[in-house]
C-alpha cells in the first residue's frame, strides 16, 4: 500500500492515477473525502486526514509501506516534526517532492530561513533524513502549472505583467514529477538519492508567454514590472515577507544564471520529459 498526500493536487492526483495504472494499491489522503471521490480515479482508497494535524493520520497510515509526500509548504511546518515522526512509526519508505535549490546538508553551513519556501523544504528534508525512513528526494524545477497564475491576466487583458521576463528555467509538467515518483516507488536502488527534475528545455518567461499565446490562438504580451512593485503585490496578497523576497530574488538570479535542463526524468522513466509547448496545449482551456 502506498499513501499519496496532496492527492487532489496536480502532482498528487497524477501520482494516484499513475500508481493505479501500474497496478499498485493506493490510498489517497485528503481533508475532504466527499469532494475527492468526485475527482480521483476509481480504485483509490480515499481517507480523511490533515498533514498539519498528525493526530488525524492513524487511519491513513494503517498498513502503509511507502508514502509519496507532497507537503503543504510553510502552512504545516509547525506540525512537521510530529507528522514525519508519525509517518516513520508506520511506513518504511518515503518519496518527498522537495524543490530545486534546496542545498545538500553541509556541516557548519547556515540554516535556510525557515519562513522561506526553500527553508520549508529544507526543514522537511532534514526531518526525513533523521527519521530512520528509507528516503528519496525529488527536487523539481518550477512547475509548468505555476504559469496558471497568469490565466486571469491573459483572459482579461491578453498581457502578463510580472518581473524579469528574461529569467529562464526548464519548467516541468506535473505528470513528469509524478512519473519520476512512481518509478522510484515501484523500483529499487533509489535510497538516499536526491534527484533534480526539470523539463527538457530552458525558456525565458517571455518565451513561455509566447508559447501560451500560440496554444490559445491569440498573441499574449509581456509587460515588465519592477521588483519593488511585484514585491508589494505579493505582500498585499498575504505572502510571508521572507518567501516573497526569496521569490523576487530567485527570478532575478535566473536572468544571469538560467536553470539548466536535466535528463533525470528520462533516466528514471525511460521517456523524455514533456516540453512546455505540450503542457500549454494540454492546458489551453485554462487560459481562455
Amino acid at each position: 500500500m502506498i499513501l499519496v498526500t496532496g492527492a487532489t493536487g496536480k502532482v498528487g492526483g497524477q501520482a494516484v492515477s499513475q500508481l493505479l495504472d501500474a497496478g499498485v494499491a493506493v490510498r489517497a489522503l485528503t481533508r475532504d473525502p466527499a469532494s475527492a471521490t468526485l475527482t480521483l480515479p476509481e480504485g483509490a482508497e480515499v481517507v480523511r486526514g490533515d498533514l498539519a494535524d498528525p493526530a488525524t493520520l492513524d487511519d491513513a497510515l494503517d498498513g502503509v509501506e511507502s508514502v509519496f509526500l507532497v507537503w503543504p509548504t510553510l502552512s504545516a511546518d509547525r506540525a512537521a516534526p510530529a507528522t514525519i515522526e508519525a509517518i516513520a512509526g508506520r511506513a518504511s519508505r518515503i518519496v518527498y517532492v522537495s524543490a530545486r535549490g534546496v542545498p545538500d546538508p553541509v556541516p557548519g553551513a547556515p540554516e535556510q530561513d525557515p519562513h522561506s519556501i526553500l527553508g520549508s523544504h529544507a526543514l522537511v528534508e532534514r526531518l526525513i533524513e533523521r527519521s530512520g525512513l528509507e528516503w528519496t528526494f525529488l527536487r523539481p524545477d518550477g512547475f509548468a502549472a505555476n504559469t496558471l497564475v497568469w490565466a486571469s491576466q491573459i483572459r482579461e487583458t491578453g498581457t502578463v505583467r510580472w518581473i524579469h521576463g528574461a529569467a529562464s528555467r526548464a519548467l516541468i509538467h506535473e505528470g513528469d514529477i509524478a512519473a519520476a515518483g512512481v518509478s522510484v516507488l515501484t523500483g529499487t536502488g533509489h535510497a538516499g538519492a536526491r534527484y533534480v527534475l526539470s523539463g527538457p528545455e530552458t525558456l525565458t518567461q517571455v518565451e513561455q508567454v509566447t508559447v501560451i499565446g500560440e496554444a490559445v490562438g491569440r498573441p499574449v504580451r509581456w509587460e515588465e514590472l519592477s521588483p519593488e512593485v511585484a514585491l508589494r503585490g505579493l505582500l498585499d496578497q498575504g505572502w510571508p515577507p521572507a518567501a516573497a523576497e526569496e521569490m523576487i530574488d530567485a527570478y532575478g538570479q535566473m536572468v544571469t544564471s538560467p536553470e539548466p535542463a536535466t535528463s533525470t526524468v528520462e533516466e528514471l522513466t525511460g521517456r523524455p520529459a514533456t516540453p512546455f509547448r505540450r503542457w500549454a496545449a494540454d492546458h489551453a482551456g485554462d487560459f481562455l
